[in-house]
C-alpha cells in the first residue's frame, strides 16, 4: 500500500471535517475497524472548533463526531456512484496528487451535498473538473433512466446485523465489576453463552459473556456505547470478536517482549498489554505518523504503559538488533484487502482485482518471512480481515515451505466451527471467521510456533483451546479498582 493511500486525507496537524472524513474512509478501506469506532476514536473531537483556509474564504467546522458520522454515512451510500463518476471524468488520472478518499468526500459534497465549503488546495483541484463531473452525472441518469439522485443508489441487501462486542480492559477493571455496572444501568446479564444461538437471540437490554474469550461481553446489534462512561474512561474497548483473537491466541507471558508489526489503530496492542499485565515490552510499528499519534492517545486511555511506538516500516527493522534479542512473540496483522469487514458492504466495494490480490499477497509474504527471522521468536500470529485464500492460506503455505523445518502451524481452538480452507494438509489448523458462521467480521488467523519450542503440536492446541474456559473464572475472582459508575 502506498504512503498516499495510507494517509488517505488532507495534511496538517489538525484535520477539518473533509480531511477527517477522508482519513476514516481510508481506515475503512484498510479494514481498521467499524465506522463508528473509527469516528469516535479519531482526533476529530467533540467540542473543538477550528478553521482551514479554503479558496477565497474560510471553512469553519464544529468538531462533533455526529457531524462527521453523518457526512460519512452519506458518502458511503453514494460510494459506488461516486466511483463511477470520478472514473468517467478521469479525475484521479488527471490529479495524481489528490488522495482518492479525499476526492470521494469532496465530489460527494460538490454533486450531492451542500456544496464545497472548504477543502483548501484539494477543493481547487476538484473544481477544475466540476463541469465534466456534472456532465457525467447527467449522462449516468440518462443511461439508468432516472431523474433524481436517490434513484442512482444501488438496491443492495442490508449489511448483516452484528452483535456489539465489548472487551473488558483488565488493566483498569474486571469482568465482575463491568457486569455489575451494566446491571445497575438496567441490563440483564445471562451468563456465559452456551452457543451461537444464544448470541443470535440477544435483544433489548440483555447481554452475555462470550463462549470463547473470557473478557468479552456480547450485546444486541446496534447497542451504542461510544458515549458510555466505561468506554470514554477506557474500561471497555469496543472491538469485534474476530479482532480479539490474534492477541488472545498469541498469549504472551507477562514480562515477555512482543512485536506488534502493523499496530495502528491499536486495539490489538492494548489487548496485548492487558494480557502482559503491563509487565514486559511491546514494540509497536506503523508507517503513518498521524495514526500513531491517535493510537498513542487511545493506549493512554486504556492504561497501556508497556508500549514503545515506532514510526517505521517493520520491514526496515533489523531482526539481529540487540533491542529485539528477547522478542519471543510477534503479532503480524498486515495491510490486506479488508474484504471481510462488514462495514465495507455499506460502501458497495468491488472485489479486489487479481493484480491487487497478487500485490497484497506478495507484500504479506515478505512481512511474514521477515518476522520469522527474529532469532528468539517462539510464537507468531498471522491474521488478516480478508476472506481471500490468496491473502490467507496461500501466504501461510508458501512461507512455511520457505521456512523449512523451523516453524510449524499449531491447531488452535479445535472447537472453533470455521476452519481454514483445505488447500494444504495443515490448513485445518487455521481459523476463519465470518458473519454467518461466527457472527463476526470476516477474518483469518494462523498460529506458527518454532519447532523446538517445547510441547508437541497436540498439547499446544489443547492448551490454547482450554485457555478460554480456564481463564474465565480467574477473571471473575480478581477484583481491581471499580469501573466508572
Amino acid at each position: 500500500m502506498s504512503e498516499r493511500d495510507r494517509r488517505g486525507g488532507a495534511g496538517g496537524s489538525r484535520l477539518g471535517l473533509y480531511g477527517a472524513a477522508a482519513s476514516i474512509l481510508g481506515g475503512l478501506e484498510r479494514g481498521e475497524g467499524a465506522l463508528k469506532t473509527l469516528v469516535y476514536g479519531s482526533r476529530f473531537q467533540a467540542g473543538l472548533r477550528g478553521s482551514s483556509q479554503g479558496r477565497g474564504r474560510m471553512q469553519i467546522w464544529d468538531g462533533s463526531p455526529r457531524l462527521l458520522l453523518a457526512l460519512l454515512a452519506r458518502v458511503l451510500r453514494y460510494s459506488s456512484v461516486l466511483d463511477t463518476l470520478m472514473d468517467a471524468a478521469g479525475l484521479l488520472r488527471a490529479e495524481k496528487k489528490l488522495p482518492p478518499p479525499l476526492a470521494k468526500v469532496l465530489v460527494y459534497e460538490l454533486l450531492f451535498g451542500h456544496g464545497l465549503r472548504g477543502g483548501g488546495r484539494a477543493k481547487a483541484l476538484v473544481l477544475k473538473h466540476r463541469a465534466r463531473l456534472l456532465a457525467e452525472l447527467a449522462r449516468l441518469k440518462v443511461r439508468r433512466k432516472v431523474s433524481c439522485n436517490e434513484d442512482l443508489l444501488p438496491q443492495a441487501d442490508p449489511a448483516p446485523q452484528m452483535p456489539r462486542y465489548a472487551r473488558v480492559n483488565l488493566l483498569k477493571t474486571c469482568v465482575d465489576d463491568v457486569v455489575d455496572y451494566f446491571k445497575r444501568q438496567g441490563y440483564t446479564y445471562q451468563g456465559r453463552a452456551a452457543s451461537l444461538e444464544d448470541v443470535r437471540s440477544l435483544s433489548g437490554k440483555r447481554f452475555l459473556l462470550d463462549p470463547h474469550l473470557p473478557e468479552l461481553l456480547v450485546f444486541p446489534p446496534q447497542t451504542d456505547f461510544h458515549e458510555n462512561q466505561l468506554y470514554t474512561a477506557g474500561h471497555i474497548i469496543l472491538q469485534d470478536k474476530a479482532s480479539c483473537l490474534p492477541a488472545f491466541l498469541l498469549a504472551p507471558e507477562p514480562g515477555s517482549h512482543v512485536i506488534d508489526a502493523c499496530a495502528a489503530p491499536g486495539n490489538k496492542t492494548s489487548h496485548l498489554a492487558a494480557i502482559l499485565k503491563n509487565k514486559g515490552r511491546i514494540f509497536a510499528f506503523d508507517l503513518d505518523a498521524q495514526r500513531l499519534a491517535t493510537m498513542s492517545t487511545m493506549l493512554a486511555r486504556a492504561g497501556s504503559a508497556c508500549c514503545e511506538l515506532t514510526h517505521q516500516d517493520f520491514l526496515a527493522t533489523d531482526p539481529g538488533a540487540p533491542k529485539y534479542s528477547r522478542v519471543k512473540y510477534i503479532l503480524l496483522d498486515p495491510s490486506c484487502s479488508g474484504s471481510g469487514m462488514v462495514s465495507r458492504l455499506l460502501a458497495e466495494e468491488d472485489s479486489p482485482t487479481p493484480d491487487r490480490l497478487k500485490a497484497l499477497a506478495g507484500f504479506q509474504r515478505k512481512m511474514l518471512v521477515h518476522a520469522l527471522r527474529f532469532p528468539a521468536l517462539q510464537r507468531l500470529v498471522y491474521s488478516t480481515c480478508s476472506v481471500h485464500q490468496e491473502e490467507n492460506e496461500d501466504v501461510v503455505r508458501d512461507v512455511l515451505q520457505q521456512a523449512g523445518e523451523d516453524f510449524r502451524l499449531v491447531e488452535v481452538l479445535p472447537s472453533w466451527p470455521h476452519r481454514g480452507l483445505t488447500t494444504f494438509m495443515e490448513a485445518k489448523c487455521c481459523l476463519r471467521a465470518s458473519p454467518k458462521e461466527t457472527l463476526t467480521n470476516g477474518f483469518f488467523v494462523a498460529v506458527l510456533e518454532r519447532r523446538h519450542a517445547g510441547a508437541c503440536k497436540e498439547s499446544s492446541s489443547l492448551c490454547l483451546d482450554t485457555a478460554s474456559h480456564a481463564a474465565a473464572p480467574a477473571a471473575h475472582k480478581v477484583r481491581k479498582k471499580p469501573a466508572v459508575d
